[in-house]
């Protein structure tokens, strides 16, 4: 019996013979990946590193209005082994689909973030988890880090369009995070597995770019004493260096969104989403307007500091505010500016797509249909001043208003109104007063 043991097993033979044999090409895959990519150092190391744990990695990277060499990315991931790789066009639904919502609701985070970033992520996000179903894809992948907002802003909205995925995130896995304590790890890892590696020295600080705004935060920004660099700012000119004489514009807004922009004193005009932000943004960054150094908090719990330049959607913002207050009756609009403050938190944290932001979302498109008209403003060293406007939809009676006019109002009726609204005031006082009597 022990001699018939030691016989060999051909099946077993056979078997072994077959593994050693069989290219790595053909081993079984832990499943498909579509990962997040930029073609930078760390979505590139993640894309190598996706390949050593075994996934079929499929690239996409965005364009929305980033300063990108977009062949030189899609080359770069090809050599690196990833099976498909997708370069998408997204600054005309980045417009229309996020910016003007965002222009709507007046969206500011904080007094003064117009969150550049966190309307943007949404967007990314959605065209990855499209990419993922069609390529039959369990997994995404993202290289935000573990600390940051992002992180919370692609996977939410991962989640929400596609509840079953699974998500990679190789900054909160330990064994990534652990072997890349820093810039140098991935530098030596990209070396070793022929990435390619910046041949510019890196800045001393991180960089987001979107068409809507550039974002600029850690490394030397990271002590939030230390004043800004004058050579960080890349989307905006220095106010003190701006031209000295200001770009007049007129822009006309339906259902509060511009519809046209026009350059009064050269009769240049734009009349297309995607045509009238990259305008504004050309006349904002030659003046310098929209750049802003803040401390703000972040939804994972702690406070940041970031400097961001929003040149056209400064301009954006104060035009509509004009033409809103304009066209917007008083309480509607009050409860409007509560809807708008709730719908930039939400987006700050990262829930574009839950049924709150979605129905506040619809609430303010509401608010927006009679917000339309023109108004002209001037853009000049830094600012942006209101000249005057006009709409089709004012609630402006100028003859009502007017000092030297009567009109449809008779003064004597303000007496009983201010008694009316008095009578609080004075039984509060009355009842204060009392009490400091007894005492």
């Amino acid at each position: 019996m022990a001699s018939q043991s030691l016989r060999p097993n051909p099946f077993i033979h056979s078997f072994l013979k077959s593994a050693l044999l069989t290219p790595k090409s053909l081993i079984m895959s832990k499943g498909t990946v579509v990962l997040a990519y930029s073609g930078g150092l760390d979505t590139s190391c993640i894309l190598v590193w996706l390949k050593e744990q075994g996934y079929d990695v499929i690239t996409y990277l965005a364009n929305i209005g980033q300063d990108e060499d977009f062949e030189a990315a899609r080359k770069k991931a090809e050599s690196l082994g990833a099976k498909k790789v997708f370069i998408e066009d997204l600054r005309r639904d980045f417009v229309e689909d996020f910016i003007w919502p965002s222009v709507q609701a007046s969206a500011v985070y904080e007094d003064r973030y117009l969150l550049g970033t966190a309307i943007a992520r949404p967007c990314i996000a959605r065209r990855q988890v499209e990419i993922a179903r069609k390529e039959g894809a369990q997994f995404v992948s993202h290289g935000a880090t573990g600390k940051g907002n992002d992180q919370i802003r692609f996977e939410l909205t991962c989640y929400a369009l596609y509840p079953e995925v699974k998500i990679i995130a190789p900054w909160r896995i330990p064994e990534f995070y652990n072997r890349f304590r820093g810039r140098t790890d991935l530098m030596e890892y990209a070396q070793k597995h022929g990435i390619p590696v910046p041949v510019t020295p890196r800045a001393p600080w991180s960089m987001d770019a979107n068409l809507m705004h550039i974002s600029y935060e850690s490394g030397i920004l990271e002590n939030p004493k230390s004043h800004a660099p004058a050579d960080l700012y890349l989307m905006t000119k220095n106010p003190e260096h701006s031209p000295n004489v200001p770009d007049v514009l007129e822009i006309e807004f339906r259902h509060g969104v511009p519809v046209k922009v026009m350059h009064v004193k050269e009769g240049k005009s734009k009349d297309t989403p995607l045509d009238i932000f990259s305008y504004l943004n050309e006349i904002g960054g030659k003046h310098g307007v929209g750049r802003i150094d803040i401390v703000e908090n972040r939804f994972i719990g702690m406070k940041s500091r970031g400097i961001y330049e929003t040149p056209g959607g400064t301009i954006l913002l104060n035009a509509h505010l004009d033409i809103e207050t304009f066209t917007m009756d008083k309480e509607v609009r009050r409860i409007k500016q509560g809807l708008g403050i709730k719908f930039s938190e939400l987006v700050y944290n990262g829930f574009w797509y839950s049924p709150e932001c979605d129905f506040v979302r619809h609430c303010i498109a509401k608010s927006q249909e009679n917000v339309e008209g023109k108004v002209q403003l001037s853009v000049f060293k830094g600012q942006v001043y209101i000249l005057g406007r006009e709409s089709a939809k004012s609630l402006y009676n100028e003859e009502l208003v007017s000092m030297d006019v009567q009109g449809d109002y008779d003064p004597g009726d303000a007496s009983g109104f201010i008694r009316i609204n008095a009578v609080r005031l004075r039984e509060h006082h009355r009842l204060q007063g009392f009490s400091a009597t007894k005492q």
